[in-house]
């Protein structure tokens, strides 16, 4: 059976694929536990796929708003809003 310690072994080992598919499997079977949903954010964040991650903070600060996800939606937020098309310009 996998756990949640098993899917940040695969992130720590940047097997971020094998790590969301694993996450995936866990929140289906535990929809209520916001430390799956703080890993699986901090895997799609990692994999470019910002706005997952952003949601994925959300439902985990829902869940626990005094866990870190609370941290990470802010920061995630912070960024998203600090974005500047215009800086990108050549």
């Amino acid at each position: 059976m996998s756990s949640i310690s098993e899917a940040n072994e695969l992130l720590k080992a940047d097997r971020l694929d094998d790590a969301l598919a694993m996450l995936n499997e866990l929140i289906e079977k535990n929809p209520d536990n916001a430390e799956l949903f703080f890993a699986r954010g901090k895997t799609f964040w990692r994999l470019g796929e910002r706005a997952m991650a952003t949601n994925d903070y959300a439902v985990s600060a829902r869940l626990c708003p005094d866990g870190p996800a609370s941290k990470a939606l802010e920061h995630a937020r912070d960024i998203a809003d600090f974005f500047n098309p215009e800086m990108f310009n050549p």
